[in-house]
């Protein structure tokens, strides 16, 4: 897809600062994003909140430029916005009405004449699985129901960037796979492009292709999920009984580096050698070795070894932000 101004990116963005007072909360934000499905992480606090705003223009920015689709951030905020869907992760919906109201509503107010925004929310109900709900209260509906009725609302205008926040968010197994499948079916289907932003990392995982994540204010790693996979340690996961602490310290004092997860460890591969050596320890301590595997890291591992490497203590996916190349992290 060419965007208006000629240029292949959806967005792109060159030295964006953003002060509130004394605080930075955008450092010099540099960033060209190809259409296709995104996934947004950052820390609490880390400034992908205030990037949304920006790009979208609700606020204002100190200094630097961007574009969305061509359109410019500073003077064009409505023009982009009535190009962008957004799905956020708090209840918008009204109780009290019916499903195609709710999302004939949300056409009417981006711009389209009752009778058109009717016929498309008969047709994104359909899309989202709801064509036999669409005469139901909103107030009757499950969270997964509500999660659809919600991408409904975002999609009712065809917008060429879709911006979800936690859309699997309270949903069974079920209804978590037809709202991913239906993401993935928007842009290899319909050629959008989905900024996805929450903590749950399979999910991203599933649906995307690229990462932006934030930290401080800055981009400190943009690029595919399968590259920086490869780019991290290859690890061997073992399973252990009967002194793990005792099992990590031996492996530790030989020289090897050992990530611990209760009675599971993983432990780096250095060389052919460190499966014999993880072993030949295990029956010196006297320690049963239940399972033993090569571990691939998903992207919460990533993401934790990143913010490691960043000097932030994050324990887990849960600390993320759930509102949603490089400075700072030459590593990637």
């Amino acid at each position: 897809m060419v965007t208006s101004s000629g240029s292949s990116f959806v967005i792109e963005t060159s030295e964006l600062v953003k002060m509130y007072g004394p605080h930075l909360a955008l450092d010099g934000v540099n960033l060209k994003l190809e259409r296709g499905a995104t996934g947004f992480l950052g820390p609490n606090g880390a400034g992908k909140s205030t990037f949304f705003k920006c790009i979208l223009g609700l606020i204002k920015t100190t200094s630097g430029d961007g574009s969305v689709l061509g359109y410019d951030i500073r003077t064009q905020g409505e023009m982009i916005r009535s190009r962008i869907g957004y799905m956020p992760e708090y209840d918008s919906l009204d109780p009290d009405l019916i499903a195609i109201d709710q999302v004939r509503y949300s056409g009417e107010l981006l711009g389209m004449n009752s009778k058109q925004a009717t016929q498309r929310a008969h047709e994104v109900l359909e899309y989202v699985g709801l064509k036999d709900q669409r005469y139901r209260k909103i107030e009757t509906f499950s969270t997964g129901m509500k999660q659809a009725t919600k991408l409904a609302c975002a999609l009712i205008h065809d917008p060429e960037i879709l911006i979800c926040d936690e859309p699997t968010n309270g949903l069974d197994s079920r209804a978590r796979t037809f709202m991913l499948d239906t993401l993935k079916k928007t842009v290899t289907d319909g050629g959008r492009s989905v900024l996805m932003s929450g903590h749950v990392m399979d999910d991203i995982q599933e649906v995307c292709e690229n990462i932006v994540m934030i930290h401080q204010g800055r981009i400190v790693v943009h690029r595919q999920i399968n590259e920086l996979a490869r780019q991290v340690d290859v690890e061997i996961e073992i399973s252990v009984w009967g002194g793990s602490s005792k099992m990590q310290t031996a492996l530790e004092e030989r020289g090897m580096s050992v990530r611990r997860l209760g009675r599971v460890m993983r432990v780096k591969q250095d060389s052919p050698e460190t499966i014999n050596q993880i072993l030949s320890t295990a029956a010196d301590c006297n320690v049963q070795v239940r399972k033993l595997n090569e571990y691939k890291p998903d992207l919460e591992d990533i993401f934790l070894l990143i913010m490691e490497r960043l000097g932030q203590e994050v324990k887990g996916a849960k600390d993320l932000m759930t509102e949603g190349h490089t400075g700072g992290g030459e590593d990637f």
